[in-house]
């Protein structure tokens, strides 16, 4: 089969086509043809050589696919031949054919196309994940998502509101602002012309009960500094830098604060079987009565 291939380091423009063998259909494992795969900062991060796939798993860059199903292992029950699928694999997105665990898919919602559907299962599970899961998102929380204007903030910000919950964003510019208004966004912080943590406490002067920050770096105190009681900030990126300095400590106990990390890639099969099958449960219909969109369209 043909595949993306990259040197470690190598310039996105100088990825090219090779072939190699496609993969072996095992007992428990369904293959999918891809039709279309996403692109995400874990793939870029991997062809720099800054995050390697996990043992075992395939050195092809890609982590999101939507395709048919042309293949079935005899120990496969729950899908069809021809089935149009999406959803995670831990690598080996970026190829014509993958290897695949069935609960990791779930069928392409009526009226979907699969471009549509390769961009959809990262974001919307690692918002899934942190609001749902890590959070246990109520409605009437206050959540506050850096980087609204991204994939992961984009779906975070739709699952708010579907969830019940009010929520501020903080972007670059007032075009990707008004974007995240135009979802239902609350509150919209331009974090290079205004500071976020005022806005946010002018707004909810008892401050916000969750955090979902890719940043870290100096924004740990920031997001402490408008949390509520018991709230709870979730890292999901470092895009500030891997180290925070001088965590206020006061900050951190006077607010009972929680501060935890997530990944997705590196989660067993049975945790991404369980979240898959949640978020299936209660957001898959809501996209045909497009009560949640890919890419916020």
């Amino acid at each position: 089969m043909r595949f993306v291939n990259y040197e470690k380091g190598c310039h996105p423009m100088d990825l090219v086509v090779s072939t190699c063998d496609a993969p072996t259909l095992t007992e428990d494992k369904v293959i999918v043809k891809v039709a279309a795969f996403g692109i995400n900062r874990a793939d870029t991060l991997q062809r720099q050589g800054r995050y390697p796939a996990p043992p075992g798993e395939s050195e092809i860059l890609g982590l999101e696919v939507a395709g048919e199903i042309v293949a079935l292992g005899d120990n496969v029950s729950e899908w069809n031949l021809g089935d149009r699928v999406f959803g995670l694999v831990a690598g080996g997105g970026y190829a014509e054919y993958v290897a695949v665990e069935p609960s990791h898919l779930m069928p392409i919602p009526q009226g979907m196309d699969f471009e549509q559907a390769a961009g959809m299962a990262e974001v919307f599970l690692t918002a899934f994940q942190c609001l749902r899961q890590i959070a246990e998102v109520k409605a009437g929380q206050k959540v506050l998502v850096h980087g609204g204007a991204s994939g992961v903030g984009l779906a975070t910000i739709q699952l708010c509101k579907f969830f019940g919950a009010l929520v501020a964003v903080t972007a670059s510019s007032d075009a990707k602002l008004k974007h995240c208004s135009a979802l239902g966004a609350d509150l919209v912080v331009n974090y290079k012309t205004q500071d976020f943590a005022a806005q946010c406490k002018q707004k909810w002067p008892a401050g916000v009960d969750i955090v979902i920050d890719m940043v870290g770096g100096e924004y740990v105190n920031k997001n402490l500094k408008i949390l509520s009681l018991d709230g709870i900030i979730i890292n999901i990126a470092m895009l500030g830098g891997r180290y925070a300095d001088n965590i206020d400590m006061a900050l951190l106990l006077g607010k009972r604060a929680r501060i935890q990390g997530t990944t997705l890639r590196n989660r067993t099969d049975k945790y991404k079987t369980s979240l898959v099958n949640e978020f299936s449960e209660l957001c898959l219909s809501a996209f045909e009565q497009n009560l949640l969109n890919v890419g916020g369209q």
